[in-house]
């Protein structure tokens, strides 16, 4: 049978008090299966169980010693050639018997040692590689192994080990999931992978196997309840978890690795988390609870009960136990031998790193984020896409937008991250007067130059505007792309901005006092006249018939018929 949960950061207390609830729940359904079943079940088989005493009293006499000395090897591959030797010195005794019994005889020995193992324990409390049943094996954590990385850590325990790395991502990295609820996107990603050679095997590597999933998404459980939000931290993250050794419980050696490589990663967790791996010896009504347990443990035990969690309570916890059941005094005991054992991991982790980098690596992307009015998004996101792909094709940096108005920005250069930044600035807020600006010459006429600033917004600086002295030429002083600064003069009640870099340091940006003279006000014109007089005396002038006036002279004999008259 098996348990599985996910918490936050909940107390001893409260898990075991929803193991207990969840169990009295489901004894309901027992109930209702049993009263089915004396209705509706047809009457049970009766299987034949043979008497395999007696050969198992011949291969404990035979091999019962060299199994005894073999479990005192601490080294693990030591203790595997002993075993394998006294498993070839048993299937030897039986080579003459017919296959059935030389089958029954090889299956026997696993049974030889499982009781001497087990007896060791739960009478003397002896274990395997000598330790006693709280004793955790020798830890060693380092962090920044790979330079290249995001983040990276080394976490060994005994003679389990893994090497994690972290990388960050920008939204575009997520991972999609098409469930059975529909659509959704995770930004945590944890993949772990348990390649053949950690234990000694040699085999192809292929596509992740059940195991490697299971124990992926156990670690994955037991971080994520630490992770930040993604407004603390916008970023995408993928953790891999590589195994390089194993002899029990690589994944909790994932969960701790894990949770440093984020740390050394800048990932701004609330909390580190550790994980242990408990056991259990169960004999009648006796039982011992084992800390951190080898791989022979579990394969000979009744119980693999994995607990990770922060010093502040439980993120998950998974138990896979081989018996009829166990009783809430063990699964208390359990629990609370994991909390000490959780807390020595954590001890050791914080020697290597105690909290999370206040700095990411250089080589992770940087992500800024701004909002803006959900009605200026059609403005950065232009027709067909035109702006914003202007934007990332000019800065190098990449700009993210939701529906919200949430705008993230990405790269790992500072400067491509500003540029951008201040591009949509300028395609969103409105010019300011007296404000100076930096812009781009995009069009000279005759009477000045128009600069695009603030994005996508265009001004005029008249050629008056242009120095102090006299400009006959507006080519003469700018160019087509040009990066000018200008200041805001005017903005007309049409929106039209007029704009000025006569009073604006070129170099700096700096505004400069105006040092040019005001205008002269020009001389009032006086009376003009009556402008809608007869044709030939507008105003007492006498401009003469039309065609003369367009010729400038002419025979008035010339003139249409219809101005004869006048």
């Amino acid at each position: 049978m098996m348990v599985e949960s996910e918490a936050k950061e909940l107390s001893e207390d409260i898990m075991l008090g929803a193991v207990v609830f969840a169990h009295d729940e489901i004894r309901k359904v027992i109930g209702a299966i049993i009263q089915l079943a004396e209705k509706a079940a047809k009457e049970p088989w009766e299987v034949a169980i043979s008497d395999n005493s007696a050969i198992k009293a011949q291969l404990k006499d035979l091999v019962g010693k060299d199994i005894a000395a073999a479990y005192k090897l601490t080294d693990k591959s030591a203790r595997s050639n002993a075993l394998n030797a006294a498993r070839d010195k048993a299937r030897a005794a039986f080579a003459d018997q017919d296959a059935q019994t030389q089958m029954v005889a090889i299956k026997t020995v696993k049974k030889v040692e499982a009781d001497i193992v087990r007896t060791a324990i739960l009478k003397d409390g002896q274990r395997i590689d000598g330790r006693t049943t709280t004793q955790v094996r020798p830890i060693e954590a380092v962090v920044g192994l790979l330079p290249r990385t995001h983040g990276s850590a080394l976490f060994t325990r005994g003679e389990t080990q893994s090497i994690c790395t972290t990388t960050l991502g920008t939204k575009d990295a997520e991972q999609m999931i098409d469930g059975l609820e529909g659509l959704s996107y995770s930004n945590f990603m944890l993949h772990y992978n348990f390649p053949p050679y950690s234990v000694g095997e040699v085999g192809r590597f292929g596509a992740p196997s059940r195991r490697d999933t299971g124990h992926g998404k156990l670690a994955w459980r037991a971080l994520q309840a630490v992770l930040p939000t993604k407004d603390e931290f916008p970023y995408t993250i993928r953790v891999v978890s590589d195994i390089t050794e194993s002899n029990g419980s690589s994944s909790m050696a994932t969960v701790c690795g894990g949770a440093l490589s984020m740390m050394d990663a800048g990932v701004p967790i609330k909390r580190p988390v550790s994980g242990i791996a408990m056991g259990l010896i169960l004999e009648g009504k006796e039982f011992t609870v084992l800390s951190d347990i080898l791989g022979d443990e579990d394969h000979l035990g009744d119980m693999d009960f994995k607990v990770a969690g922060t010093s502040e309570g439980i993120t998950t916890m998974q138990m896979d136990i081989k018996v009829a059941g166990i009783t809430r005094e063990i699964f208390q005991a359990a629990l609370e031998q994991a909390r000490e054992g959780r807390a020595h991991i954590l001890a050791e982790m914080t020697k290597a790193l105690g909290t999370a980098r206040t700095e990411l690596s250089a080589h992770a992307p940087r992500i800024e984020t701004i909002t803006i009015d959900k009605s200026k998004i059609r403005d950065v996101i232009g027709t067909g896409g035109k702006v914003i792909r202007e934007i990332v094709a000019e800065t190098g940096a990449k700009v993210d937008i939701d529906d919200e108005g949430l705008i993230k920005i990405s790269s790992s250069d500072l400067s491509q991250i500003e540029a951008a930044k201040n591009w949509i600035l300028g395609i969103v807020e409105e010019p300011e007067v007296g404000k100076v600006y930096t812009g781009k010459v995009v069009n000279i006429v005759d009477f000045g130059a128009f600069v695009n600033f603030m994005g996508g917004k265009d001004g005029l600086v008249h050629v008056s505007e242009m120095r102090n002295e006299r400009v006959e030429k507006p080519g003469d002083v700018v160019a087509e792309g040009q990066q000018v600064k200008v200041k805001v003069l005017e903005i007309d009640n049409r929106g039209k901005v007029r704009l000025s870099m006569r009073v604006v340091d070129q170099e700096t940006g700096e505004e400069l006092e105006d040092t040019r003279p005001p205008r002269e006000p020009r001389e009032p014109r006086g009376d003009r006249g009556d402008r809608r007089g007869p044709r030939g005396d507008r105003g007492g002038r006498d401009r003469g018939p039309r065609r003369e006036r367009e010729s400038g002279g002419g025979d008035p004999g010339h003139m249409p018929a219809f101005l004869k008259d006048d």
